[in-house]
């Protein structure tokens, strides 16, 4: 068995990363922290303008050992391998029960221009999220159902909390995120694409299922999600085409933006697939 190379907190290697846990730093350095085997087998086969996103992988020789094929698709990507003791893990890594990886990422946001070139058919445009966690799973969310893009406004969270990168498990490194966009130039510059943009809220005057049977949303679509607490403000409603509420058929007095994000996604999702949508239903 390897014994590990870093040792101490204090070191240089360790203190560069543990800085990155605080936002100041990352975007001074552009680099941001990945955590666990899924996120960092996901950043070992991710690239950014032709460049590996992973540059330098910090494990215990434990998880070196359980995940060698992590280990080596960081080495094959050109990433810098430090085996570490666990107190030094547990230094750099802001969970509370560390899995042995942490990888040092660049930043992979895109510009708003190059989403709008690639003519996207599903969006989910983040709006005054401030949650990491909701933020990272409304991500995740878009993901699985296939949207091409993600947005976040200026004033939203960054993109690169970790909390935000721990809760989409991976699809940080899956779709083309923008970043600080102003959300009057989001909803200008897709609906100019071609894009109907509708506003989730759940005092809208649509309703979510009576658009489905109105077969209504077959066409290409962006979400405008607002934060958990207040939803979304007046000024940015009007700027929709529509403002649709999830319906509530319980008793429950309404459902997390996660939620409600995911419900909303998957119905585009669906209504985009069937035929006369967007998409036939042979395509990914």
């Amino acid at each position: 068995m390897s014994s590990p190379e870093l040792i101490s907190p204090r070191s240089a290697r360790v203190s560069a990363a543990r800085r990155l846990a605080k936002r100041n730093f990352r975007g001074k350095d552009r680099l941001f922290l990945a955590e666990g085997p899924q996120a960092v087998r996901e950043a070992a086969g991710h690239r950014v303008g032709g460049a590996a996103t992973l540059v330098e992988l910090f494990a215990t020789v434990e998880a070196a050992e359980r995940y060698a094929d992590i280990v080596g698709a960081a080495r094959d990507a050109g990433a810098r391998v430090q085996l570490a003791s666990e107190e030094v893990i547990a230094d750099i890594s802001t969970t509370v029960t560390p899995q042995g990886l942490v990888g040092v990422c660049r930043f992979l946001d895109v510009p708003f221009e190059e989403i709008l070139a690639a003519r996207p058919k599903l969006v989910a445009v983040l709006a005054h999220v401030r949650d990491p966690g909701n933020a990272g799973t409304v991500l995740r969310c878009a993901d699985a159902a296939g949207a091409e893009a993600v947005i976040l406004t200026d004033a939203s969270v960054d993109l690169y909390n970790p909390k935000a990168v721990r809760a989409s498990v991976g699809s940080h490194f899956h779709l083309p995120v923008a970043v600080g966009v102003p959300v009057e130039r989001a909803v200008e510059g897709l609906k100019d694409a071609g894009v109907r943009i509708l506003a989730a809220d759940g005092a809208g005057d649509r309703d979510l299922d009576e658009e489905l049977d109105k077969g209504s949303m077959g066409g290409p679509t962006a979400w405008v999600f607002g934060n958990e607490a207040w939803g979304l403000p007046e000024e940015t409603r009007a700027l929709a085409d529509a403002v649709v509420r999830v319906p509530i058929h319980g008793k429950a007095e309404s459902l997390n933006l996660a939620t409600a994000a995911a419900v909303c996604l998957y119905a585009s999702a669906r209504a985009q697939r069937a035929s006369g949508g967007c998409r036939s239903v042979t395509q990914s």
